[in-house]
């Protein structure tokens, strides 16, 4: 099992579906997992409701389906398996982290390793096929672009305009300047 830095493992903070208005907390500690929310409502009758708090350790939780509808419902089903996850002790921060981030990290991956990362699982995929991993890659390893060369890449894409020879970018980039 990983040894976690800190207390806190996992927040997460939003606002449950609509009509709802209430605002909701979800902590996941080393030792217990806290579901925390807030009634809003302009009826009289939620005018003195107090926030509620939900507090049990990770194995109740396992076991407590009730709080788990009530998760999946105002975070959605990634977030609940994410949870179920940590109180297993299967620990996946790479799979938390967010988006810019990940395309920094991956823009230093060879080649290679793009490719296989990319079959890890349908987010992966999405984000080393993006153009917007591409386009930072060719932007690394290229000397110069060209104003002309980005609109052709945005054209085709980045990753295509990547793979793409040279004598054919040059042939296609003539043919845009006789257009």
């Amino acid at each position: 099992m990983a040894s976690l830095p800190r207390e806190e493992v996992f927040e997460r903070r939003g606002q449950a579906p609509a009509p709802s208005k209430d605002f909701c907390q979800l902590l996941v500690t080393r030792r217990e997992v806290i579901f925390r929310w807030w009634k809003i409502s302009l009826r009289n009758e939620f005018r003195e409701s107090r926030p509620g708090e939900i507090k049990e350790s990770q194995e109740d939780f396992l076991d407590d389906s009730s709080l788990h509808i009530q998760i999946a419902i105002v975070f959605g089903a990634k977030v609940l398996e994410h949870v179920l996850n940590l109180c297993r002790g299967n620990y996946d921060f790479l799979e938390q982290l967010p988006v810019p981030l990940l395309l920094y990290i991956i823009s230093f991956l060879e080649l290679e390793d793009i490719a296989r990362l990319s079959q890890v699982s349908r987010r992966f995929e999405m984000i080393c096929n993006s153009n917007a991993l591409w386009e930072n890659i060719v932007e690394n390893l290229c000397d110069t672009i060209t104003p002309e060369m980005k609109e052709l890449a945005q054209e085709m894409g980045w990753k295509q305009f990547f793979f793409t020879n040279r004598l054919q970018l040059q042939l296609q980039l003539r043919r845009r300047r006789e257009k």
